[in-house]
């Protein structure tokens, strides 16, 4: 009995001691980074990380740098929020939308899957740490859009609103979901603090009502919240224009995986050459019929969904969809950070960066070839947008994007 009493306490020590190196290891490890910050800030800093990172059921260190931790479906960040709380995950839709959607399916390429996969019944989180939210300016807007983002949306973009667009957009309706394929690139950016993103955006509500709802995914640059100039998979959403809700990726709670191989905020590889081989990814969003859900399927593969009870006008549906790039540089003025490929639209195939088979789903579930788009540029000569229809399998399409400032952008 006293041997049995032994090995049972022995068996506590290490699970405790596991338990202190994953929640406090990683903050100790990256002390060097804490030059000059204070005692409150550090508090404030290891109690967030505490509660956004995972116990997980293994870990797996990317050649990027990234920890990716598989994190029991049952115990995601989605599952904290308050009108998640006895929330059922759904693990596959209910209906698939008619039309061109089911593509065939291969697998897309992260960086973190050089070092292995997660487990059945895990989801991949990329790891947030210490250092990733000490460059935010506070830890409430880690992986937010901050303050000076929100004045603007791109449907009201001006020439000085400080983030620069060259967006295709769909017209006011009733909307349920779109698809598109996007080719991947790697865009310079001028700071650290800049982003260059190429995204879908599903709209309803508006900012005059604080009211706005979206649901966005797309690839990225930004080294302020990654910490890395590499091209990353990213989703956001938020419910009342950015004040409170939703943040980049799974930060925060809302958006539920069921996926166990595909990791938001991950590095997207390979990418895009000049005048060379063109790597592209096929995202579909759109609401399921049966349950309401917002799904997101990702070259043919379920990713996870976001839950229409976390909306207000999306638990409807959309008003309007737009697809294209977006600039926020970090500074007032313009920047040299690139858009896409940091080429003009009418360099083409192989050198600019471009958006086909654009598709809307409708109230019937069905897609069809988005129509009737209006263009949102407004500093043409710094980033730009061209539309078209092709009878081959590019549909409706876009070529966009730009490298700033230029001897016509000053």
């Amino acid at each position: 009995m006293a041997a049995t009493t032994r090995r049972a306490c022995l068996v506590a020590l290490v699970v405790v001691a596991l338990a202190f190196l994953f929640f406090e290891g990683p903050a100790m490890a990256e002390s060097g980074t804490t030059a000059g910050v204070s005692a409150q800030r550090l508090r404030e800093v290891r109690s967030f990380l505490r509660r956004v990172n995972k116990a997980p059921v293994t870990s797996i260190q990317s050649p990027d740098g990234d920890i990716i931790d598989c994190v029991p479906i049952s115990k995601q960040p989605a599952i904290d929020h308050p009108l998640l709380k006895n929330h059922t995950i759904q693990m596959q839709p209910s209906y698939y939308p008619y039309g061109d959607s089911n593509i065939a399916p291969h697998p897309i390429t992260q960086t973190w899957h050089q070092n292995g996969k997660c487990p059945e019944n895990t989801i991949p989180i990329r790891r947030i740490k210490e250092e990733d939210v000490l460059r935010a300016s506070s830890v409430n807007w880690y992986g937010k859009k901050t303050p000076e983002d929100l004045h603007k949306f791109h449907l009201e973009a001006s020439a000085n609103s400080g983030h620069q667009y060259a967006v295709a957009s769909s017209p006011s309706g009733s909307f349920y979901g779109t698809q598109i394929s996007m080719n991947l690139w790697k865009p310079m950016t001028e700071s650290t603090n800049d982003f260059s993103l190429t995204q879908l955006w599903i709209v309803a509500g508006s900012y005059s009502n604080n009211d706005l709802n979206t649901i966005e995914t797309g690839w990225q640059v930004y080294p302020y919240l990654y910490g890395d100039a590499n091209p990353r998979l990213f989703i956001y959403w938020t419910r009342d224009a950015y004040r409170t809700t939703g943040c980049y990726n799974l930060g925060c709670s809302g958006f539920v995986q069921t996926n166990n191989q595909i990791a938001m905020g991950g590095t997207l590889a390979p990418q895009s050459t000049y005048g060379g081989t063109q790597y592209e990814i096929t995202f579909l969003v759109w609401k399921d019929p049966n349950t309401h859900n917002w799904w997101m399927q990702l070259g043919g593969t379920n990713v996870g969904y976001w839950p229409s009870s976390i909306f207000t006008h999306l638990a409807n549906s959309a008003s309007y969809i737009q697809w294209g790039g977006e600039v926020a540089p970090s500074e007032n003025g313009q920047t040299s950070t690139q858009m896409g490929s940091g080429h003009f639209p009418s360099e083409g195939f192989g050198k600019a960066s471009y958006i086909r088979n654009i598709q809307t789903v409708d109230s019937s579930n069905t897609l069809s070839s988005a129509n009737g788009l209006s263009l949102i540029n407004p500093t043409p000569n710094c980033y730009n947008v061209q539309t078209g229809t092709s009878s081959s399998n590019w549909g409706t399409y876009m070529f966009y994007g730009g490298p700033g400032r230029n001897s016509n952008c000053p």
